[in-house]
């Protein structure tokens, strides 16, 4: 058992030999120094598109929709498919959290921490769209189970909104659980290194008197792994009742049983290339090319290769369906996605989805940063445009060719849809400068892993107590984890 974590075969998951104390240092160092000028561009960019957004739904919340680009044929547009484009986009912190948790994948320790912050963040941007779309957003408080003195309001159980009013509600409170119970341990971290103040007592209530004790962490223990074995059924429950906003109706193109799945898969691997973009750039710029490693990005490029390849048997399996149906509206609405006035959009979808991540099957494009980057910015491209085609192409050309027409975006609805990037990156940078990024407790709990053939002469020393004769103790640097360490890293988490 003391050997579980070292390995002559495996990389290490900390690719530079650091000191448990050192690692408390690096982690932390983003939230206590001043910030970086590329942090205050980076920030003031964001706000400056925070800002554009809200003044866009200001407009349109006085005006009315009408103001959309929306019309009797297409009543479902960029509203409906940036909410599902950030709704799949806030999958892979709960897949990365709490199934790759499950699994026992420790390569996870090093990203849960900023992916389950970004899942918040984008199921944030998804809610603005469904109340919005409600045309009257003051009434939103009708969809939910208040007391009132009006007798008995029953919303309609039959209506799509009120299905993602319960998947948003439901996926967010969970998600914010299971994020701030693991936070809880570097909270108690931040609250003894902070010497006093208003920040102090902020942490000393935010930590819940964490004291390090092994009852605490038995009883931590096992309560993430509950909330972990809570927050899997989300990650298939979520998107798929999404899906059933359009798989209950009888629109070609819509009323098909694939989409359960086929969105399931979308959003990972959407969420997936989110995450390595994010990743990529906190890496470099916060100098963690040690915690997040190559190995990290390569094991998500592969979750890309697989959640890709089954996305793109969906569209083939789509349209093997329209032709074996012998329905003529299942033939035309897909032969019109594929060479109709949207071409362009349904060709930028497979060239972005189908194609780009089998570059990920050479090693090299695996293992370099910049092509990651490049291809996790594509693949974010190319799903948008998969929900894109899926609701405009299906609803443009309907039943009856005199209600045909065609579906134009407005300076309020890009504004709008900016706006939530906004929010977004303010939200995660803001994020980077008041809570650890990466989970201490946890890289901790791994830094000895794969160190048998890769540590210095002083990595392998007899543990803390047994003799060892040094020429100079006092200058002797602090040894990595031990075999008994890694022992005790079966743990979930170390004490701080």
């Amino acid at each position: 058992m003391s050997n579980q974590h070292t390995s002559t075969l495996r990389v290490p998951l900390v690719s530079e030999e650091r000191t448990l104390g050192q690692l408390t240092e690096e982690i932390c160092a983003p939230m206590e120094r001043k910030p970086s000028r590329m942090w205050w561009v980076a920030f003031a960019l964001s706000v400056a598109t925070l800002a554009v957004g809200v003044g866009m739904v200001t407009y349109e919340v006085s005006t009315g929709i009408g103001v959309w680009g929306l019309n009797k044929t297409i009543g479902w547009a960029f509203d409906i498919t940036n909410f599902v484009f950030w709704v799949g986009i806030g999958h892979a912190g709960t897949l990365i959290s709490a199934i790759l948790f499950l699994f026992r994948q420790k390569w996870r320790t090093s990203i849960n921490r900023a992916a389950e912050a970004m899942t918040l963040f984008a199921v944030m941007c998804a809610a603005i769209f469904p109340v919005i779309h409600m045309g009257r957003p003051w009434n939103a408080f009708w969809v939910l189970p208040y007391p009132n003195d009006r007798g008995s309001l029953w919303v309609n159980f039959r209506s799509p909104l009120l299905w993602d009013v319960f998947a948003i509600s439901t996926y967010f409170t969970i998600s914010a659980v299971f994020w701030y119970f693991g936070l809880i341990p570097d909270l108690a971290t931040v609250r003894d290194r902070v010497k006093g103040g208003l920040k102090k007592a902020v942490f000393k209530v935010l930590s819940f008197g964490w004291n390090g004790s092994s009852r605490t962490w038995h009883r931590y223990e096992t309560v993430y792994l509950l909330l972990a074995g809570l927050a899997t059924p989300l990650v298939i429950s979520v998107h798929t009742i999404v899906s059933f906003d359009f798989a209950t109706s009888v629109i070609p193109g819509w009323h098909t049983t694939i989409f359960p799945p086929y969105f399931v898969a979308g959003a990972v691997f959407s969420g997936f290339a989110m995450v390595l973009t994010l990743m990529i750039i906190t890496r470099v710029v916060l100098g963690f090319e040690h915690l997040i490693t190559l190995r990290h990005l390569e094991n998500m490029t592969k979750v890309i290769i697989v959640t890709g390849g089954i996305v793109s048997l969906a569209y083939g399996t789509e349209f093997f369906i329209a032709w074996y149906s012998g329905n003529p509206y299942e033939k035309f609405t897909f032969m019109n996605r594929a060479f109709g006035p949207y071409a362009w959009a349904y060709w930028t979808m497979v060239t972005c989805n189908v194609v780009s991540p089998h570059l990920f099957w050479f090693k090299k494009v695996r293992t370099s940063p910049a092509a990651i980057f490049v291809l996790s910015l594509v693949i974010n491209v190319g799903m948008w445009f998969e929900r894109f085609v899926i609701i405009v192409t299906s609803l443009h050309r309907d039943f009856l060719p005199s209600s045909w027409s065609m579906y134009t975006p407005t300076v309020v609805e890009v504004g709008t849809f900016v706006g939530t990037f906004g929010l977004f990156f303010t939200l995660f940078l803001l994020f980077t400068r008041v809570l650890p990024i990466i989970s201490i407790g946890e890289v901790k709990s791994v830094a000895a892993f794969a160190r048998g053939s890769h540590a210095p002469e002083h990595a392998s020393q007899p543990a803390h107590g047994s003799e060892a004769p040094h020429e100079h103790p006092a200058e002797a640097p602090e040894p990595l984890p031990t075999p008994a360490l890694a022992a005790a890293a079966v743990r979930k988490d170390m004490p701080v």
